[in-house]
């Protein structure tokens, strides 16, 4: 076949012709729902997708649609099949609707994640013959059957450049054809809101629109266990005597943060959750140790909530300040500045604020005490236009990479839709 014009990821020239015949697209994703940055990694691929594929078949298999999810997806994407898969130790759909799907579809994408989660399926897959690709995870650790998986995939893409140069390291030598480069976090196109349960939220608060800064908690370590109500795992343990070391330290950093926006500019702060544990952890570490005059500013988020919900919230706020990595990225995506506050225990992920142009919105929460951010944030306040202009330039080099990577999956969507099954 032969390939014209631009080579924008990864050196692959891409055709623009039509698409011969409608391709089926399987997509893998939806791993857990009590963070929102999980959730969203689905409706952010689903969207890209659609807009760049509008004429592609999708079938969506979800590991878990819990939370309200499964309402949600199907509200935004009617035109998608969904069918809840469990996760299977060989990898094969375990539903008669998921084994239909997975027997006619043409093309495997994993979605975006930690590191590649639907390994098991994924390989099952790749034993079909038929092609595969992974569009936007984070890798720290490889094995001879991880790099061979990946050398096998007609595209994989790395959501941060430091896994892109880890991947290349740990020797996945893929096919030439095949495309292997940086695309950010599917989430990063998740624009889909509730306006109407974001309005009213702000309405039963008394928060007006761009006078309120998000404040995201959070834990050195995510504490499952608790979560899922199971006894902790040895390792488990260790990690939460390390989260109960920095519990105090981090939180103080964020408590200094919200008294200083508070002091300063008189405004407001929501505490709010990105995991189902950050509700009562915002209440005990941000919200309860306040100064009372402080306090009274401080509006608690005593719920969970849907993604949807939180970029409608988040699309309203001044800007979001969060350990949590992805509420600034729904809130980059909803047109709001945020801050990152990185912890050492995190992944490599964080590079990712880095890599679409903002290194000075990402801080590691171990070199600083709070006052460097409030002071960033106080300039974001005297100077909205500026900060505007920046945030303008970030997402539209994010657009850019989400529609060449896209013309990537395009290209593979013809080449095997257009051969005889």
């Amino acid at each position: 076949m032969s390939l014209t014009a631009q080579k924008p990821v990864g050196g692959l020239a891409v055709d623009k012709c039509p698409l011969p015949r409608v391709p089926h697209l399987l997509v893998r994703s939806s791993w857990q729902t009590v963070n929102i940055g999980d959730i969203s990694h689905t409706p952010g691929l689903l969207r890209l997708l659609e807009t760049h594929l509008p004429a592609a078949r999708i079938t969506l298999l979800a590991r878990n649609l819990g939370h309200g999810v499964s309402a949600v997806l199907r509200h935004h994407f009617p035109r998608v099949e969904i069918i809840e898969e469990p996760e299977t130790p060989d990898g094969l759909p375990a539903t008669a609707a998921g084994q239909h799907a997975w027997a006619a579809a043409d093309m495997f994408i994993h979605g975006s994640g930690p590191y590649v989660v639907a390994r098991a399926e994924l390989s099952a897959w790749a034993a079909t013959g038929r092609p595969y690709g992974i569009y936007g995870v984070s890798l720290e650790e490889f094995d001879p059957d991880l790099i061979a998986l990946l050398s096998g995939a007609d595209f994989v893409f790395c959501r941060d450049t430091t896994t892109l140069r880890a991947v290349r390291a740990a020797g996945v030598r893929m096919n030439p054809s095949s495309c292997l480069g940086f695309a950010p976090d599917a989430a990063f196109a998740a624009t889909d809101a509730d306006e109407r349960a974001a309005d009213a939220f702000l309405a039963a608060h008394r928060l007006e629109p761009g006078k309120f800064i998000c404040v995201v908690p959070r834990l050195r370590y995510t504490p499952y266990h608790r979560i899922h109500d199971r006894p902790p795992t040895p390792r488990e343990m260790e990690r939460a005597e390390i989260s109960e070391t920095y519990r105090e330290r981090d939180h103080d950093t964020l408590r200094t943060i919200v008294s200083r926006w508070v002091r300063d500019t008189g405004l407001k702060v929501l505490a709010c959750p990105e995991m189902t544990y950050q509700v009562d952890l915002a209440r005990t570490e941000l919200v309860e140790p306040l100064a009372p005059a402080i306090r009274s500013h401080v509006v608690w988020r005593d719920t969970y909530w849907r993604n949807d919900e939180a970029a409608g919230i988040y699309a309203r706020a001044f800007a979001v300040v969060s350990v949590e990595m992805h509420s600034p990225i729904l809130a980059f995506a909803a047109g709001t500045p945020a801050i990152h506050l990185r912890q050492p225990s995190d992944t490599v992920k964080g590079q990712m604020w880095r890599d679409i142009g903002l290194p000075e919105w990402i801080f590691e929460i171990d070199d600083t005490d709070g006052h460097d951010i409030a002071d960033l944030l106080l300039q974001m306040h005297h100077h909205p236009d500026r900060i505007a202009a920046k945030l303008s330039s970030a997402r539209a080099h994010v657009a850019r990479l989400q529609a060449q990577s896209m013309e990537i999956v395009r290209h593979y969507c013809e080449a095997f839709s257009s051969a005889a099954r």
